[in-house]
């Protein structure tokens, strides 16, 4: 176990390098069962207090690189489709207006990359998830496995879902107000169930949560599943959240016309593995 892993994460409340040790395994329990039920489950305080300044700091460094987007989105990422009705949640769009910083900013002496790659991280959020083996792995995407959400006033993030399976957060800084996460657990789960997202998208569901995050607090979340937002923020702190990204399927990484939306690039293996998913999903 490295130094670096011992200074930043918080060993004592979260043994994750222990997995078959008592505590952890009472962890994993509780949190499968809330992630079960919910889709999603918040460890407070995963990351120390003492470790947020040079992770902060590592996302100021790379936040010139960022790919900031100002424009309008329907919640699966889409272009408009004419031959459905016009009320339809496919074809509703919303303003859309923050930044990522793609995983290339994040090389070997990361200390959020060393978070991703510490050998017993993705057995305990597998674990917590109660996925198999073969159904479990990192995203293969050189440019979003481990990324920044940079968000600065005015910016939000609107109801969408994921395009990778599951989606582990971890809060680096919050700005003064605003920035809460809404989310309707698991509206996704066999079909597209677009009547309750019509519903959420009218501000009229029953199903949606929030969250506030606070840095240092780490969340496991469902987000292929369940349609979430950032609310707009407000004040002059930016707000920055790590992204830590995984999959069912080997390999699989983003489609090209969604990584270029929220990258501002492609790389040649996102045209390699064009239509390569599993799944049957809007993206």
């Amino acid at each position: 176990m490295g130094r670096i892993i011992e200074d930043i994460i918080n060993l004592d409340l979260y043994p994750i390098h222990e997995l078959s040790g008592a505590s952890t395994k009472r962890l994993i329990a509780d949190t499968h069962a809330i992630l079960e039920k919910d889709g999603c489950a918040v460890l407070k305080n995963f990351v120390k207090s003492s470790a947020l300044p040079s992770l902060v700091a590592e996302a100021d460094r790379a936040s010139i690189n960022a790919h900031a987007t100002h424009n309008k989105t329907n919640v699966y990422f889409t272009k408009d489709n004419p031959d459905l009705p016009q009320n339809h949640p496919a074809r509703r769009y919303f303003d859309r207006s923050n930044a990522f910083i793609p995983a290339d900013n994040f090389g070997e002496d990361s200390g959020l990359r060393a978070v991703y790659e510490f050998p017993s991280f993705a057995p305990f959020i597998r674990e917590c998830l109660g996925e198999r083996l073969d159904r479990f792995f990192p995203y293969a995407d050189p440019l979003a496995d481990v990324i920044v959400n940079m968000a600065d006033e005015g910016n939000g993030f609107p109801w969408h879902f994921d395009t990778n399976n599951y989606t582990v957060t971890l809060a680096l800084q919050n700005a003064d107000e605003g920035g809460e996460f809404e989310y309707a657990p698991n509206i996704r789960t066999g079909d597209e169930n677009f009547d309750e997202v019509a519903r959420v998208l009218d501000g009229k569901s029953e199903l949606v949560k929030t969250l506030v995050l606070e840095p240092g607090d780490l969340q496991i979340f469902k987000g292929r599943y369940s349609l979430h937002r950032v609310v707009p923020l407000k004040g002059s702190i930016r707000r920055y959240v790590a992204i830590f990204s995984y999959v069912e399927e080997p390999g699989m990484v983003g489609s090209v016309e969604r990584t270029q939306q929220l990258y501002g690039k492609t790389l040649p293996i996102h045209h390699e593995r064009a239509g390569q998913r599993a799944d049957a999903y809007i993206d």
